[in-house]
């Protein structure tokens, strides 16, 4: 995925690639030999590097527009963010963090 495209988009792929990397651990529990295999015990450790790493970079961009949200909003750096029009970002949200409603039988 390039640069381009709009929040959203990204997180629809982000989430795209959590439910697949979900179904390939979910995989690797069925077969023994398989989660035994070096090879995969490395691909299995390189993704979730992989994750942690994205996590950490989505975890900066909101506390950077955090903090650009703030400063457009307070004085004496929203003169400027007016006279340059800059307006606010919205927050990289994968909306998968609410809770689920648990039935008891």
């Amino acid at each position: 995925m390039g640069a381009g495209g709009n929040l959203a988009d990204k997180g629809a792929a982000e989430n795209m690639l959590t439910g697949a990397l979900k179904s390939v651990f979910a995989i690797a529990e069925a077969y023994p030999d398989l989660k035994a295999n070096q090879n995969f015990l490395s691909l299995q450790a390189e993704l979730s590097d992989t994750e942690n790493k994205i996590q950490a970079a989505r975890r900066f961009y909101n506390a950077n527009v955090r903090d650009l949200n703030t400063k457009i909003q307070s004085f004496p750096s929203n003169i400027l963010a007016g006279i340059f029009s800059f307006s606010k970002m919205e927050f990289f949200d994968l909306g998968i963090m609410t809770p689920r409603k648990i039935q008891w039988k």
